[in-house]
């Protein structure tokens, strides 16, 4: 009962307090500045909204997963990234700013593209016979009031009272660290009789999905010339997301703890992943 009021209630409510703490990050000036040179935020929003999820879709193919897991992916690769992944940017010595807006700018293009992917992969893996289906409608109700309103919230915060978004921004990535953890036990406790088979199946897949997204972001960004700094931010985007949305669209959406598996194992591989962006970055900037 408790994990499911967390699941249920929690995880919306912590959510939308994380998507406050990404807001507190933004800045009007963040989007005009990129404005004046779209390019690297173009590619990079391209590889976030559609290189990315046909990346999900190939992996699952490819590895031949199960349904659920399958699905699970593609909910993966369909969600944004988050706060994270600006922060691993910064460290990375990446463009941080660039980082901030395709973040942005995918959580917002998400709200629509997500129920369409997610259901062409349910269609894809249970067949549209099985009737089961994302309610477009309602999704994006729910990730309005979940990403867009809270991201907004922040942002005014941040223009109204810079030293307050400051010093409240690393507090509440914090928490989303925390939240996401705390999702990971519960899921784990649930899944516990077949977990071990599960992450068997979600490990090598989550793990070849986070490659493939960091090499592709590299490569679109260096073929479209952009510099190195902007290089490493689009990688970032690409191989960091925001697993707790995909926790979210997975439980509470579709009602599916088998399908929030691969949004489960990234949330703790994509740091591994990060750990390593930065250590090279650090070295290619030098």
């Amino acid at each position: 009962m408790e994990q499911s009021v967390f699941i249920s209630i929690g995880l919306p409510v912590s959510l939308f307090i994380i998507m406050i703490g990404m807001g507190l990050g933004l800045s009007v000036k963040d989007f005009v500045k990129e404005a004046k040179h779209p390019r690297a935020a173009i590619v990079g929003s391209v590889g976030q909204l559609l290189i990315l999820p046909a990346l999900g879709f190939f992996v699952a193919w490819a590895l031949n997963l199960s349904p659920y897991i399958a699905i699970g992916l593609v909910i993966l690769a369909a969600c944004p990234g988050g706060a994270t992944s600006n922060v691993i940017t910064y460290m990375a010595r990446g463009n941080v700013a660039l980082s901030i807006v395709v973040t942005a700018v995918a959580s917002i293009a998400t709200i629509i593209t997500m129920p369409l992917l997610v259901n062409q992969a349910l269609a894809w893996q249970l067949g549209r016979s099985a009737n089961v289906s994302m309610p477009v409608i309602d999704t994006i109700t729910m990730l309005v009031v979940i990403v867009l309103l809270p991201t907004g919230i922040g942002m005014v915060i941040r223009a109204r009272n810079p030293v307050l978004a400051v010093r409240a921004e690393r507090p509440l990535n914090t928490f989303g660290a925390v939240v996401l953890l705390v999702l990971i036990l519960l899921i784990s406790y649930g899944l516990r009789d077949r977990l071990l088979d599960l992450l068997i199946q979600a490990g090598p897949a989550c793990l070849l999905l986070n490659t493939l997204g960091i090499a592709a972001g590299f490569l679109v960004a260096r073929a479209a010339g952009v510099a190195k700094s902007c290089q490493l931010a689009i990688a970032v985007e690409l191989g960091v997301k925001n697993s707790t949305i995909g926790i979210l669209v997975a439980t509470t959406i579709l009602g599916s703890q088998e399908m929030a598996i691969p949004s489960m194992v990234y949330g703790l591989t994509m740091y591994l992943f990060g750990a390593g962006i930065i250590a090279f970055g650090r070295r290619w900037a030098d």
